[in-house]
């Protein structure tokens, strides 16, 4: 007789990875029983049920990380923003101030643009030196012009092409200061000019007793800037006739206007410049004296 028993838990989904099969034959004489056994061994496994409540809860662990992550990496790239661009939200807002003379100008735009431009310009000429901006020499030529220009009582006008900032005026000061104080010593005069004239081919040699010789030329007087907007002028009595010295002032301010302030033209003579108001006298007004 053979006999096949399955050993397994009712509970327990039985296993097809791995068969293990028991033969047991017993040997007794003849008309005896035979058993055939077939053992199924399954290692303990959880419920059906628990295993997805298992998987459910894993996902919902991961798809939290993620959320973090993604949390993590827009709290980092705000922050990123915030140094990058300096924005800080409305912390600083409070920090400015409203201004009513502004409000009123951008006010009266469409009712009258030409009253919006004069208080404009009006605004600048006050706030000129609080203004910060990058200003640099221009690229066009200084242009030179003579009118009827007298040695000894005449005003040299400057033309610049933008109205000119404080600094700007200080090294237009400094300038004409040492151009004074050379012509004052005596250093501009035509007369003694051993060496520029001298031949290059030659060691350069110089005669003391000539150049005490030659009739001296003296800057005499200057008066002080002027400044109005744009444009500029000042009063000077070089006393004798001697070009050189204009020759030097010309070469400075060609170089300060390529280099640092441009200006426009650069004239000598004449009593009155165009857009030159005799009766603006106050700073607020835009004009202002500086003491060479």
């Amino acid at each position: 007789m053979l006999t096949l028993n399955l050993a397994a838990t009712a509970l327990q989904a039985p296993s097809i990875t791995r068969h293990e099969f028991s033969f047991h034959f017993n040997c007794f004489p003849l008309f005896s029983t035979v058993k055939f056994s077939l053992q199924i061994h399954a290692s303990p496994k959880t419920s059906f049920w628990a295993v997805k409540a298992k998987r459910s809860q894993d996902m919902s662990a991961q798809n939290l990380d993620i959320d973090m992550d993604e949390e993590e990496d827009d709290v980092d790239d705000s922050e990123e923003y915030g140094a990058r661009s300096g924005f800080r939200g409305r912390e600083e807002e409070k920090n400015y101030d409203k201004d009513p003379e502004f409000a009123e100008i951008l006010g009266s735009c469409l009712d009258d643009p030409q009253k919006a431009r004069s208080k404009m310009e009006e605004r600048l000429r006050k706030k000129r030196n609080k203004i910060l901006h990058t200003k640099t020499g221009s690229g066009t030529p200084m242009k030179v012009k003579f009118n009827k220009f007298d040695f000894s009582n005449s005003y040299i006008w400057f033309e610049f092409c933008n109205a000119p900032l404080e600094k700007d005026i200080s090294l237009i000061c400094d300038t004409i200061r040492s151009w004074h104080i050379i012509g004052r010593l005596g250093g501009c005069n035509s007369m003694n000019m051993q060496l520029s004239q001298a031949p290059l081919e030659k060691r350069p040699s110089y005669d003391a007793i000539q150049g005490a010789n030659v009739n001296p030329t003296t800057f005499y007087n200057i008066g002080d800037l002027e400044v109005q907007d744009n444009l500029a002028r000042i009063w000077v009595d070089i006393g004798t006739t001697e070009p050189l010295i204009l020759d030097v002032l010309i070469n400075a301010l060609t170089q300060i206007s390529s280099d640092y302030v441009g200006i426009k033209q650069l004239v000598f003579g004449r009593s009155e410049l165009e857009n030159w108001k005799e009766n603006l006298t106050t700073e607020d007004a835009g004009y202002s004296v500086h003491r060479i």
